[in-house]
Order: C-alpha cells, then structure tokens, then sequence
C-alpha cells in the first residue's frame, strides 16, 4: 500500500523503491515477470509515487535507472542484456498505444490476444529497444505527454486511463554455440483514481470515464 508511505519528497521516494521496487528488479534479474501497480482514490499521489515530479523521480524511473545501472556493472564477456520498452493506456475500455500519435492510431483501440507461446499480449503495440537510461527517460516522457487527462474537483490533472509502461528485460549468455537466454517482463502500473462521483464532480463525459475507470478495475 503506497499509502502508508509519505510522497512529498526525493528521500520519501527513494524509501518506496527500496521497499518495493527493488525486489520487483531483483526478482526479474532472476528471470521471473513482475507486476507493481498503485491504486486509490483520485488526487491521493498514484502518479507521484509511480513517475515523480520534475527532480523527484519515482519507482518508474529509478528502476529504468537501476536496471542500466546493473548492466554496466556486468564485466561477463560472454553475457549480454536486451531491454526494450512499451507504454498504453486502457481509456473508455479501449487499449491505446501511448508511444504513437494520436491520429495514427485505430479508433476502437488495440486487441488483447493469448497464445500458449506469449500468454495474453496487446497486438500491434509497439516496442522500442533501448540502450540506456536516457532512451527510456525520453519515450516514457513522450508516453506520458499521450496520456488522457482531464479535471475534477479533486485533481486537475486527473489521469482518466489506467496507464502500463513494459519492460522487457533479456540477459543472453553465450558459451561456445550454445546461447541460453532468461527473459523477464516488468509491468508498472498507475491506475487510473478509483471514483466516488460525488467526490470528483463528474458529470456527463466525466462521469462515462469515471464508471468505466470503475468497471475495467473490477475485471
């Protein structure tokens, strides 16, 4: 619970992603896929325990950071790391693709699939390869400018979508002919603000988005 922690200052999100996001990368630096998400109600700090705010960083870029951080440290020849990146958002019940424009995306959204191979995946999202912490830091920026915001009596820029940034994490070992490979993916996930519409104001397309924020929180 993000609650129990105070989020107002650098060090306070520094001790969130020592209790938390560290054992999200330790367990992915293991081979396992992780997921960390933040709920609540709207204006409570979801956004700002999970992105920060200007120099305040949250879990979403000191993991990024830390990741690149590990992969420099790693003085096996034979080992080499593969990092890419996605973001969406789920709006209106519509999955989007937050890292491309607006006007080229499909308007009834991107189709969940399952295959044994993948398990459930979004198909057609895109998923850029990074090499440092810098490319990570530049597409999230670009993702987050994409997201829908909109104002309530509780939160001005109240993000109106849940919002997932992937991370998919490969370390490739080579010995000889033979490669093994451990893969993991990292979800992190802000939620959009759970509603209480009397609470928020919403009326008319507001409220649409706060009852839909509601239900996909409840699938």
């Amino acid at each position: 619970d993000l609650h129990s922690f105070p989020t107002r200052r650098s060090s306070d999100l520094d001790l969130v992603f020592e209790t938390l996001g560290k054992q999200i990368l330790d367990n992915a630096w293991e081979g396992y896929h992780c997921c960390l998400f933040v709920y609540g109600q709207t204006g409570s700090g979801k956004s700002y325990s999970m992105v920060g705010y200007g120099a305040n960083k949250g879990i979403v870029p000191i993991s990024c950071e830390e990741i690149f951080k590990r992969i420099s440290e790693n003085k096996e020849p034979s080992l080499h790391y593969e990092v890419e990146v996605s973001m969406l958002e789920i709006y209106n019940e519509k999955v989007q693709d937050l890292l491309v424009p607006i006007s080229n995306r499909p308007p009834s959204g991107l189709k969940i699939r399952e295959s044994r191979a993948l398990g459930v995946f979004v198909a057609d999202l895109t998923e850029y390869p990074v090499s440092s912490y810098e490319e990570i830091s530049n597409k999230m920026d670009e993702g987050y400018q994409n997201r829908t915001i909109g104002s309530t009596l509780m939160n001005n820029t109240s993000s109106r979508a849940h919002t997932i940034v992937t991370i998919e994490f490969k370390q490739i070992q080579t010995v000889g002919k033979t490669k093994s490979e451990k893969w993991s993916k990292i979800n992190l996930v802000d939620l959009a603000g759970s509603e209480r519409a009397n609470s928020t104001g919403a009326t008319g397309a507001r409220l649409k988005e706060g009852c839909n924020i509601n239900k996909s929180l409840l699938v």
